[in-house]
Protein backbone atom coordinates (compact mmCIF):
# COMPACT_ATOMS: atom_id res chain seq x y z
CA UNK A 1 0.00 0.00 0.00
CA UNK A 2 1.40 3.40 -0.99
CA UNK A 3 2.04 6.23 1.50
CA UNK A 4 -0.89 8.15 0.02
CA UNK A 5 -3.29 5.25 0.57
CA UNK A 6 -2.05 4.70 4.13
CA UNK A 7 -2.42 8.39 4.97
CA UNK A 8 -5.99 8.60 3.67
CA UNK A 9 -6.86 5.34 5.41
CA UNK A 10 -5.59 6.85 8.67
CA UNK A 11 -7.78 9.93 8.08
CA UNK A 12 -10.81 7.65 7.55
CA UNK A 13 -10.02 5.98 10.88
CA UNK A 14 -9.86 9.33 12.68
CA UNK A 15 -13.14 10.48 11.10
CA UNK A 16 -14.82 7.32 12.41
CA UNK A 17 -13.40 7.77 15.91
CA UNK A 18 -15.48 8.57 18.96
CA UNK A 19 -14.07 12.07 19.27
CA UNK A 20 -15.12 13.18 15.77
CA UNK A 21 -18.25 11.06 15.40
CA UNK A 22 -21.18 13.37 14.73
CA UNK A 23 -19.05 16.46 14.14
CA UNK A 24 -19.84 16.90 10.46
CA UNK A 25 -18.02 20.19 9.99
CA UNK A 26 -14.74 18.97 11.51
CA UNK A 27 -14.87 15.75 9.48
CA UNK A 28 -15.36 17.74 6.27
CA UNK A 29 -12.45 20.01 7.17
CA UNK A 30 -10.14 17.08 8.01
CA UNK A 31 -10.89 15.25 4.76
CA UNK A 32 -10.38 18.42 2.73
CA UNK A 33 -7.01 19.36 4.21
CA UNK A 34 -5.90 15.71 4.04
CA UNK A 35 -6.64 15.40 0.32
CA UNK A 36 -4.94 18.72 -0.31
CA UNK A 37 -1.83 17.56 1.56
CA UNK A 38 -1.49 14.29 -0.40
CA UNK A 39 -2.52 15.69 -3.79
CA UNK A 40 -0.55 18.94 -3.55
CA UNK A 41 2.37 18.29 -1.17
CA UNK A 42 4.09 21.47 -0.05
CA UNK A 43 1.38 23.69 -1.50
CA UNK A 44 -0.04 26.30 0.93
CA UNK A 45 -3.73 26.35 1.77
CA UNK A 46 -5.52 29.65 2.26
CA UNK A 47 -8.25 30.45 4.78
CA UNK A 48 -10.40 31.89 1.98
CA UNK A 49 -10.13 28.64 0.02
CA UNK A 50 -11.36 26.57 2.97
CA UNK A 51 -14.16 29.03 3.74
CA UNK A 52 -15.60 28.96 0.22
CA UNK A 53 -14.92 25.34 -0.75
CA UNK A 54 -15.60 23.55 2.55
CA UNK A 55 -18.01 25.75 4.49
CA UNK A 56 -19.87 27.34 1.60
CA UNK A 57 -19.00 30.91 2.45
CA UNK A 58 -19.79 33.51 -0.25
CA UNK A 59 -17.08 34.83 -2.55
CA UNK A 60 -16.89 38.07 -0.56
CA UNK A 61 -15.76 36.17 2.55
CA UNK A 62 -13.35 38.28 4.59
CA UNK A 63 -11.18 36.34 7.09
CA UNK A 64 -10.49 39.60 8.94
CA UNK A 65 -14.18 39.88 9.83
CA UNK A 66 -15.10 36.21 10.16
CA UNK A 67 -12.89 33.92 12.29
CA UNK A 68 -14.91 30.76 11.63
CA UNK A 69 -12.10 28.95 9.82
CA UNK A 70 -9.52 29.75 12.49
CA UNK A 71 -11.88 28.52 15.19
CA UNK A 72 -12.68 25.31 13.30
CA UNK A 73 -8.97 24.68 12.67
CA UNK A 74 -8.29 25.16 16.37
CA UNK A 75 -11.04 22.69 17.24
CA UNK A 76 -9.68 20.15 14.74
CA UNK A 77 -6.16 20.59 16.12
CA UNK A 78 -7.47 19.87 19.63
CA UNK A 79 -9.48 16.85 18.46
CA UNK A 80 -6.42 15.35 16.78
CA UNK A 81 -4.49 15.79 20.01
CA UNK A 82 -7.28 14.10 21.98
CA UNK A 83 -7.42 11.23 19.48
CA UNK A 84 -3.71 10.45 19.70
CA UNK A 85 -3.85 10.68 23.49
CA UNK A 86 -6.55 8.00 23.61
CA UNK A 87 -7.87 5.88 20.73
CA UNK A 88 -4.92 6.53 18.44
CA UNK A 89 -2.14 6.13 20.98
CA UNK A 90 -0.75 3.08 19.13
CA UNK A 91 -1.51 4.11 15.55
CA UNK A 92 1.57 3.85 13.31
CA UNK A 93 0.75 7.10 11.47
CA UNK A 94 0.40 10.45 13.22
CA UNK A 95 -1.70 13.18 11.58
CA UNK A 96 -1.07 16.75 12.74
CA UNK A 97 -2.28 20.25 11.89
CA UNK A 98 0.62 22.49 12.95
CA UNK A 99 -0.26 25.85 14.45
CA UNK A 100 -0.15 28.77 12.07
CA UNK A 101 -0.93 26.69 8.98
CA UNK A 102 -3.79 24.81 7.34
CA UNK A 103 -1.45 22.28 5.71
CA UNK A 104 -1.86 18.84 7.29
CA UNK A 105 1.25 16.76 8.02
CA UNK A 106 1.66 12.99 8.25
CA UNK A 107 4.41 11.21 10.18
CA UNK A 108 5.28 7.58 10.73
CA UNK A 109 6.13 6.74 14.29
CA UNK A 110 9.85 5.98 14.82
CA UNK A 111 9.28 2.27 15.33
CA UNK A 112 7.48 1.89 11.98
CA UNK A 113 8.71 2.15 8.40
CA UNK A 114 12.28 1.44 9.49
CA UNK A 115 13.32 0.39 6.00
CA UNK A 116 14.47 3.94 5.35
CA UNK A 117 12.32 4.63 2.28
CA UNK A 118 10.02 7.20 3.80
CA UNK A 119 10.89 10.83 3.97
CA UNK A 120 8.10 11.39 6.50
CA UNK A 121 9.61 9.39 9.35
CA UNK A 122 10.77 11.41 12.36
CA UNK A 123 14.55 11.78 12.41
CA UNK A 124 16.59 10.83 15.43
CA UNK A 125 18.12 13.79 17.28
CA UNK A 126 21.75 14.50 16.44
CA UNK A 127 24.35 14.86 19.24
CA UNK A 128 27.09 17.46 18.77
CA UNK A 129 30.19 17.29 21.02
CA UNK A 130 31.69 20.74 21.68
CA UNK A 131 35.43 21.34 21.94
CA UNK A 132 36.38 21.97 25.62
CA UNK A 133 37.48 25.49 24.80
CA UNK A 134 33.95 26.30 23.66
CA UNK A 135 32.12 24.80 26.64
CA UNK A 136 31.67 28.19 28.37
CA UNK A 137 29.99 29.54 25.24
CA UNK A 138 27.59 26.59 25.18
CA UNK A 139 26.85 27.02 28.87
CA UNK A 140 26.16 30.73 28.37
CA UNK A 141 23.82 30.04 25.44
CA UNK A 142 21.94 27.32 27.34
CA UNK A 143 21.59 29.45 30.46
CA UNK A 144 20.33 32.42 28.45
CA UNK A 145 17.82 30.24 26.63
CA UNK A 146 16.53 28.79 29.89
CA UNK A 147 16.20 32.28 31.36
CA UNK A 148 14.21 33.49 28.35
CA UNK A 149 11.98 30.41 28.53
CA UNK A 150 11.38 30.92 32.25
CA UNK A 151 10.45 34.59 31.75
CA UNK A 152 8.12 33.64 28.90
CA UNK A 153 6.45 30.97 31.02
CA UNK A 154 6.01 33.44 33.88
CA UNK A 155 4.45 35.98 31.52
CA UNK A 156 2.02 33.34 30.22
CA UNK A 157 1.03 32.29 33.72
CA UNK A 158 0.42 35.91 34.73
CA UNK A 159 -1.71 36.45 31.64
CA UNK A 160 -3.76 33.34 32.38
CA UNK A 161 -4.22 34.42 36.00
CA UNK A 162 -5.32 37.92 35.05
CA UNK A 163 -7.75 36.63 32.45
CA UNK A 164 -9.41 34.49 35.12
CA UNK A 165 -9.04 31.35 33.05
CA UNK A 166 -7.74 28.31 34.90
CA UNK A 167 -7.22 26.35 31.66
CA UNK A 168 -3.85 26.18 30.01
CA UNK A 169 -3.35 29.06 27.63
CA UNK A 170 -3.35 27.61 24.12
CA UNK A 171 -3.95 29.58 21.00
CA UNK A 172 -6.35 32.44 21.71
CA UNK A 173 -8.65 33.11 18.79
CA UNK A 174 -11.45 35.66 18.57
CA UNK A 175 -14.93 34.14 18.77
CA UNK A 176 -16.83 33.73 15.50
CA UNK A 177 -18.76 36.87 14.57
CA UNK A 178 -21.92 34.76 14.19
CA UNK A 179 -21.63 33.73 17.86
CA UNK A 180 -21.20 37.33 18.96
CA UNK A 181 -24.42 38.34 17.19
CA UNK A 182 -26.48 35.28 18.15
CA UNK A 183 -25.46 34.97 21.80
CA UNK A 184 -25.24 38.68 22.59
CA UNK A 185 -28.54 38.70 24.59
CA UNK A 186 -26.83 36.34 27.05
CA UNK A 187 -23.55 38.24 27.30
CA UNK A 188 -24.72 41.58 28.63
CA UNK A 189 -26.53 40.66 31.84
CA UNK A 190 -25.17 41.40 35.32
CA UNK A 191 -25.03 37.66 36.06
CA UNK A 192 -23.73 34.71 34.06
CA UNK A 193 -26.64 32.96 32.30
CA UNK A 194 -28.28 29.89 33.78
CA UNK A 195 -28.48 26.66 31.76
CA UNK A 196 -31.56 24.81 33.03
CA UNK A 197 -31.43 21.18 31.91
CA UNK A 198 -34.33 18.76 32.09
CA UNK A 199 -34.57 15.96 34.59
CA UNK A 200 -37.93 14.27 34.27
CA UNK A 201 -40.02 13.10 37.22
CA UNK A 202 -39.92 9.31 37.60
CA UNK A 203 -41.60 6.85 39.92
CA UNK A 204 -39.73 3.78 41.16
CA UNK A 205 -36.09 2.97 41.68
CA UNK A 206 -33.29 2.28 39.17
CA UNK A 207 -32.75 -1.23 40.53
CA UNK A 208 -36.43 -2.20 40.25
CA UNK A 209 -37.58 -0.13 37.28
CA UNK A 210 -38.65 3.43 36.54
CA UNK A 211 -41.64 5.00 34.81
CA UNK A 212 -42.79 8.56 34.26
CA UNK A 213 -44.65 10.28 37.08
CA UNK A 214 -48.41 10.43 36.50
CA UNK A 215 -49.98 13.34 38.36
CA UNK A 216 -53.45 11.77 38.24
CA UNK A 217 -52.66 8.98 40.70
CA UNK A 218 -48.99 9.11 41.80
CA UNK A 219 -48.08 10.87 45.08
CA UNK A 220 -45.60 13.71 44.55
CA UNK A 221 -43.58 12.57 47.54
CA UNK A 222 -42.48 9.46 45.64
CA UNK A 223 -40.91 11.29 42.68
CA UNK A 224 -37.40 10.19 41.70
CA UNK A 225 -35.77 13.02 39.68
CA UNK A 226 -32.09 12.13 39.57
CA UNK A 227 -31.77 11.38 35.85
CA UNK A 228 -31.47 13.29 32.60
CA UNK A 229 -30.94 12.30 28.97
CA UNK A 230 -27.60 11.79 27.28
CA UNK A 231 -28.50 14.57 24.85
CA UNK A 232 -28.92 17.06 27.68
CA UNK A 233 -25.55 16.12 29.18
CA UNK A 234 -23.73 16.66 25.89
CA UNK A 235 -25.76 19.82 25.30
CA UNK A 236 -24.53 21.41 28.53
CA UNK A 237 -20.95 20.58 27.51
CA UNK A 238 -21.42 22.14 24.05
CA UNK A 239 -22.94 25.32 25.50
CA UNK A 240 -20.09 25.60 27.99
CA UNK A 241 -17.61 25.48 25.10
CA UNK A 242 -19.56 28.13 23.18
CA UNK A 243 -19.59 30.54 26.12
CA UNK A 244 -15.95 29.73 26.83
CA UNK A 245 -15.11 30.92 23.31
CA UNK A 246 -17.02 34.11 24.13
CA UNK A 247 -15.00 34.55 27.36
CA UNK A 248 -18.06 34.05 29.54
CA UNK A 249 -19.03 31.51 32.15
CA UNK A 250 -22.36 29.75 32.64
CA UNK A 251 -24.19 28.41 35.66
CA UNK A 252 -26.00 25.08 35.50
CA UNK A 253 -29.08 23.91 37.37
CA UNK A 254 -31.38 20.94 36.94
CA UNK A 255 -34.96 21.77 36.15
CA UNK A 256 -36.49 20.35 39.32
CA UNK A 257 -34.46 22.83 41.42
CA UNK A 258 -35.32 25.87 39.30
CA UNK A 259 -37.59 28.49 40.86
CA UNK A 260 -39.39 31.47 39.39
CA UNK A 261 -37.18 33.69 41.54
CA UNK A 262 -34.32 32.58 39.26
CA UNK A 263 -36.20 34.06 36.30
CA UNK A 264 -36.42 37.62 37.58
CA UNK A 265 -32.87 38.87 37.08
CA UNK A 266 -31.20 36.15 35.05
CA UNK A 267 -30.86 35.15 31.42
CA UNK A 268 -32.02 31.55 31.03
CA UNK A 269 -31.27 28.78 28.53
CA UNK A 270 -33.65 25.83 28.83
CA UNK A 271 -32.36 22.52 27.51
CA UNK A 272 -34.95 19.79 26.94
CA UNK A 273 -38.63 19.58 25.94
CA UNK A 274 -41.51 20.65 28.24
CA UNK A 275 -42.35 16.97 28.75
CA UNK A 276 -38.97 16.56 30.47
CA UNK A 277 -38.12 20.11 31.57
CA UNK A 278 -41.32 20.66 33.52
CA UNK A 279 -40.35 24.17 34.66
CA UNK A 280 -41.03 25.35 31.10
CA UNK A 281 -44.73 25.02 31.87
CA UNK A 282 -44.41 28.06 34.15
CA UNK A 283 -42.39 30.14 31.67
CA UNK A 284 -43.38 32.10 28.56
CA UNK A 285 -43.22 29.45 25.87
CA UNK A 286 -43.10 29.12 22.11
CA UNK A 287 -46.17 30.33 20.23
CA UNK A 288 -45.51 29.24 16.65
CA UNK A 289 -44.05 25.76 17.20
CA UNK A 290 -45.73 24.18 20.21
CA UNK A 291 -45.08 20.83 21.91
CA UNK A 292 -48.29 18.77 22.23
CA UNK A 293 -49.34 15.19 22.82
CA UNK A 294 -51.21 13.94 19.77
CA UNK A 295 -54.80 12.97 20.58
CA UNK A 296 -55.77 11.13 17.41
CA UNK A 297 -54.40 9.13 14.52
CA UNK A 298 -51.84 6.32 14.51
CA UNK A 299 -49.41 8.33 16.65
CA UNK A 300 -51.94 9.26 19.35
CA UNK A 301 -50.20 9.74 22.69
CA UNK A 302 -46.83 10.62 21.13
CA UNK A 303 -45.22 14.00 21.67
CA UNK A 304 -45.12 16.14 18.55
CA UNK A 305 -44.51 19.75 17.56
CA UNK A 306 -47.49 21.61 16.10
CA UNK A 307 -46.85 24.29 13.49
CA UNK A 308 -49.55 26.80 14.50
CA UNK A 309 -49.43 28.81 11.26
CA UNK A 310 -47.99 26.50 8.60
CA UNK A 311 -46.84 28.23 5.45
CA UNK A 312 -46.73 26.75 1.96
CA UNK A 313 -44.70 23.55 1.92
CA UNK A 314 -44.42 23.33 5.71
CA UNK A 315 -45.80 20.40 7.74
CA UNK A 316 -48.62 21.13 10.19
CA UNK A 317 -47.36 18.57 12.74
CA UNK A 318 -44.00 16.85 13.06
CA UNK A 319 -43.21 13.74 15.09
CA UNK A 320 -40.06 11.73 15.71
CA UNK A 321 -39.60 8.18 14.46
CA UNK A 322 -42.12 5.74 16.04
CA UNK A 323 -40.99 4.35 19.37
CA UNK A 324 -41.29 0.78 18.05
CA UNK A 325 -38.59 1.40 15.42
CA UNK A 326 -35.00 2.69 15.53
CA UNK A 327 -34.89 6.46 15.97
CA UNK A 328 -33.66 7.99 12.71
CA UNK A 329 -35.45 11.35 12.78
CA UNK A 330 -36.49 13.87 15.40
CA UNK A 331 -37.64 17.48 15.47
CA UNK A 332 -36.62 20.34 17.72
CA UNK A 333 -37.14 24.04 18.29
CA UNK A 334 -34.76 26.92 18.92
CA UNK A 335 -36.62 29.90 20.37
CA UNK A 336 -35.45 33.26 21.71
CA UNK A 337 -37.93 35.32 23.73
CA UNK A 338 -38.06 37.92 26.50
CA UNK A 339 -38.16 36.66 30.06
CA UNK A 340 -40.49 37.68 32.90
CA UNK A 341 -38.16 40.62 33.27
CA UNK A 342 -38.16 42.22 29.78
CA UNK A 343 -34.50 43.17 30.25
CA UNK A 344 -33.55 39.50 30.40
CA UNK A 345 -33.71 36.82 27.70
CA UNK A 346 -34.89 33.22 27.54
CA UNK A 347 -33.81 30.62 24.99
CA UNK A 348 -35.42 27.21 24.55
CA UNK A 349 -33.43 24.40 22.93
CA UNK A 350 -35.67 21.36 22.87
CA UNK A 351 -36.37 18.22 20.84
CA UNK A 352 -39.17 15.72 21.26
CA UNK A 353 -36.47 13.27 22.37
CA UNK A 354 -33.10 13.72 24.04
CA UNK A 355 -31.39 13.33 20.64
CA UNK A 356 -33.44 16.12 19.12
CA UNK A 357 -32.40 18.32 22.03
CA UNK A 358 -28.76 17.44 21.42
CA UNK A 359 -29.20 18.26 17.73
CA UNK A 360 -30.72 21.67 18.54
CA UNK A 361 -27.82 22.57 20.81
CA UNK A 362 -25.25 21.36 18.26
CA UNK A 363 -26.99 23.57 15.69
CA UNK A 364 -26.52 26.72 17.82
CA UNK A 365 -22.96 25.64 18.69
CA UNK A 366 -21.72 25.64 15.08
CA UNK A 367 -20.74 28.98 13.53
CA UNK A 368 -21.89 28.00 10.04
CA UNK A 369 -25.40 26.90 11.07
CA UNK A 370 -25.77 29.93 13.36
CA UNK A 371 -24.76 32.16 10.45
CA UNK A 372 -27.41 30.50 8.28
CA UNK A 373 -30.09 31.15 10.90
CA UNK A 374 -28.97 34.76 11.32
CA UNK A 375 -29.20 35.21 7.56
CA UNK A 376 -32.80 33.97 7.63
CA UNK A 377 -33.51 36.48 10.40
CA UNK A 378 -31.68 39.35 8.64
CA UNK A 379 -29.43 39.82 11.69
CA UNK A 380 -25.91 40.74 10.63
CA UNK A 381 -24.53 42.67 13.59
CA UNK A 382 -24.80 42.81 17.37
CA UNK A 383 -28.19 44.19 18.37
CA UNK A 384 -29.99 43.04 15.20
CA UNK A 385 -31.29 39.77 16.62
CA UNK A 386 -34.90 39.93 17.83
CA UNK A 387 -37.09 37.21 19.39
CA UNK A 388 -37.74 34.32 17.01
CA UNK A 389 -38.71 30.67 16.79
CA UNK A 390 -37.16 28.06 14.50
CA UNK A 391 -38.18 24.49 13.73
CA UNK A 392 -35.41 21.96 13.03
CA UNK A 393 -35.32 18.48 11.53
CA UNK A 394 -32.65 16.28 13.14
CA UNK A 395 -31.39 13.13 11.47
CA UNK A 396 -30.14 10.52 13.93
CA UNK A 397 -27.88 7.50 13.38
CA UNK A 398 -27.14 5.01 16.16
CA UNK A 399 -28.23 7.46 18.82
CA UNK A 400 -26.14 10.37 17.47
CA UNK A 401 -27.47 13.49 15.67
CA UNK A 402 -25.65 13.51 12.33
CA UNK A 403 -27.44 16.26 10.42
CA UNK A 404 -29.69 19.18 11.34
CA UNK A 405 -31.60 21.43 8.97
CA UNK A 406 -33.94 24.39 9.28
CA UNK A 407 -37.55 23.60 8.44
CA UNK A 408 -39.19 26.92 9.28
CA UNK A 409 -38.33 30.24 10.95
CA UNK A 410 -40.66 32.82 12.50
CA UNK A 411 -39.99 36.24 13.95
CA UNK A 412 -41.98 36.80 17.12
CA UNK A 413 -44.14 39.89 17.31
CA UNK A 414 -44.46 41.78 20.61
Amino acid sequence: MSDREQFLKQVDKIVASHGLHGSESLCKLLRYVAHHAVEHPGSPLKEYQIATEVFGRPTDFDPQLDSTIRVQAGRLRAKLGEYYASEGADDPIVVELPKGTYVLSFHYREETKNNGNSGLRHKAAEVVVEHPANNWRAAFVVTSALLVMALAALAILLWVHRSGDSALAGEVEPPPSAFQVFWNPFLTGPQDPWIIFSNAAFIGRPETGLRYFDATHDPRGSIFDHYTGVGEVLAVHNLDEVFGSLRRRTRVKRGSLFSLDDAQNNDLIFVGSPSENLTLADMPGSREFVFRRLTSGPRAGDLGIVNIHPQAGEPAVVVASPSASPLTEDYAIVALMPGFNPLRSVMILAGTTTFGTEGAVEFVSRPNSVADLLSRLSASKVGDLKPFEALLRVKVARGVPVETELVAVRRRTP
